[in-house]
């Protein structure tokens, strides 16, 4: 670990002289290595899909791992998205002429080197290394052992790219080994190290911002609650709770908690429920709910828990509670909800905007899925994550959020009297 720091602050310098060219030829060129090296990128994933398997793993973990062709062809598109957007190092803004004769303004500049800890998602490798080319960092990745196989190829990819635009193939490295002694060096190496990102379940977050002697940019869970509101579309509002709970389970922005208003209950609640019965979604509900819900044929339902409240289940199972006004929905959020993604789902205006400002949450939707707080689908190119603390940054983390302002002053010989 502690060459491996070396060779990525020295890597780093490079990397932040690089030109916009170098980086954007090299984000093409792992483009196009990650679609012409599918099969063999497959078979290293084959192998972890094999052990996690035997280990037990059940489908959500299963799933996250899978490396399929949607998962390689978004990783690559992902690169050709950030190839084509304006490189945002060196960029000077709010530049103002001070009395004394000055300018000043703000420079945006790379972080210098991140480390980067996840857990399972083997598209967290590419994700990561493509956001540290393009903002002009260098980073260490570290992934779970479940990935190993399919981490170090994408990440041998990654090092030919770097190699074929001219840049430090120890721009990107991969921790090649399981052992966690690993994991405390690295968030112990300020002298190497600017940033740390963890990404993963809420134990191994946990345990990162406790022991960590460097910045972390964290999110611990993505208990995502959707909200119905008294004045709604129906039929709107049942596609929306559908996708944003049951287009993909395993994702931390799938929403968890269902909160339906009293005007809108008896309407909405069995249609929801009949949807749900069909894909085998349990519903854990308040008692309104379960009076609602109960004469749908195959609907499976249980008594909510004060912890189903809190819970993030990445499953086929949802919280759901009647609330009697916007007001305790919104309590409601802020009280058991992660801070990640929160919708509202309402036709009436003024409800839309005090829930965009009083929901305390990194991203706040009106009239969408929950599924759509990703930076892919943000126009970020990538994310390597989503931050649910409020500073450095919030929410997706792009390529502003892996970087930095410092001032800059211009002058022409002034001096200060």
């Amino acid at each position: 670990m502690q060459s491996m720091g070396q060779a990525a602050r020295q890597a780093s310098q490079a990397m932040a002289r690089a030109g916009t060219r170098e980086k954007n030829n090299a984000l093409l060129a792992l483009a196009a290595l990650l679609r012409a090296s599918r099969a063999q990128l497959q078979a290293a994933n084959a192998l972890d899909l094999e052990q996690a398997a035997a280990k037990g793993l059940d489908g959500p973990l299963l799933d996250r791992l899978k490396l399929g062709d949607s998962a390689l062809e978004t990783v690559a598109l992902g690169c050709e998205q950030l190839a084509a957007m304006p490189d945002p190092i060196g960029e000077i803004t709010g530049v103002k002429r001070r009395p004394t004769g000055i300018s000043v303004g703000q420079m945006r500049v790379p972080l210098g080197v991140f480390g980067m800890i996840y857990e399972s998602r083997p598209n967290v490798t590419i994700e990561a290394a493509s956001l540290a080319i393009k903002s002009g960092n260098a980073c260490i990745l570290r992934g779970g052992s479940e990935a190993l196989h399919s981490n170090l190829a994408l990440a041998a990819c990654v090092r030919q790219a770097l190699q074929q635009a001219g840049l430090p193939a120890d721009a990107v490295q991969l921790v090649p080994t399981p052992d966690r002694a690993a994991v405390g060096r690295l968030i112990a190496m300020p002298e190497f190290v600017d940033v740390i990102i963890p990404r993963g379940g809420k134990g191994l977050i946990e345990r990162i911002a406790a022991d960590a002697r460097v910045p972390v940019i964290k999110h611990l869970d993505g208990n995502c609650h959707t909200y119905v509101d008294a004045a709604v579309d129906i039929d709107q509002a049942l596609a929306v709770t559908d996708n944003a709970k049951t287009q993909k389970y395993s994702p931390c922005n799938a929403t968890e908690s269902l909160l339906v208003h009293s005007a809108q209950a008896s309407a909405f609640l069995p249609r929801i429920a009949a949807l749900f019965a069909r894909k085998g979604v349990e519903m854990r509900g308040c008692p309104r709910t379960l009076d609602l819900i109960r004469s749908v044929p195959g609907v499976r339902s249980a008594p909510a828990s004060e912890a189903d409240w809190s819970e993030e289940y990445l499953a086929p199972v949802i919280s759901v509670k009647v609330v009697d006004s916007l007001d305790e929905a919104i309590a409601h959020i802020n009280r058991y909800g992660s801070h990640h993604t929160d919708a509202i789902l309402t036709t009436d205006h003024p409800s839309a905007m005090r829930f965009l400002r009083e929901v305390d949450s990194a991203s706040v939707m009106v009239n969408a899925s929950t599924r759509f707080a990703d930076g892919f689908e943000y126009g970020l190119g990538a994310e390597i994550g989503i931050s649910t603390d409020k500073f450095h940054a919030r929410g997706p983390v792009g390529l502003e959020g892996l970087t930095s302002m410092k001032w800059v002053v211009l002058g022409q010989g002034e001096v200060r009297t």
